[in-house]
């Protein structure tokens, strides 16, 4: 499975391509920021993280998406900048008909560290050992970006697995009852 992290910001957006499967060794296939400048307008701003995530996306061609999702923060601005980037990101991809799935950091921490609360250094140590680098790919926002990718393989498999085992009950159910009523 490969999938494309995307750690959404304003200012820099993280980017990662992440490349495995659960019980194999994983690939980093590239980790980057889509930056733009706080002294451009708001809408070139969001054209360029636009483009930058359509450049991403086409360059490393996921098989999903996985998205940090977006939590209330005390600094409403920094907050809406996060969404705003968000929305790009989940547009760039269903444009494409990929998946995608929103983690929160808490839960890429907990994949990745065992431990929802750790901090940036702690994550950046392990996604550099799971993926047998030197260094933590960089800037920061890139290395999160990464832990959401392997996040996703980790846990987004199982979890889309559990999904359509769901369904696929829930239309048995629904067969059953209306073979008894005929």
């Amino acid at each position: 499975m490969r999938v494309v992290g995307i750690d959404p910001g304003l200012t820099r957006c993280g980017v990662g391509a992440v490349e495995g499967s659960i019980g194999r060794s994983l690939e980093l296939l590239g980790a980057d920021a889509v930056r733009t400048g706080p002294d451009q307008d708001l809408p070139e701003r969001l054209v360029a993280i636009e483009r930058g995530i359509d450049a991403w996306i086409d360059e490393h061609r996921p098989d999903a998406v996985a998205v940090e999702r977006v939590f209330a923060q005390h600094n409403l601005s920094t907050v809406m900048g996060t969404a705003q980037a968000s929305g790009i990101a989940l547009v760039c991809a269903a444009r494409r008909g990929l998946p995608v799935v929103l983690h929160t950091p808490s839960e890429a921490k907990a994949a990745i560290t065992g431990n929802g609360r750790a901090d940036k250094k702690q994550m950046g140590a392990m996604v550099a050992r799971i993926l047998g680098l030197d260094t933590p790919p960089r800037p920061a926002d890139a290395a999160d970006a990464v832990a959401l990718a392997i996040c996703h393989i980790w846990r987004g498999g199982a979890k889309a697995r559990v999904a359509q085992a769901q369904q696929d009950f829930a239309r048995k159910v629904e067969l059953a009852r209306r073979a008894r009523r005929s």
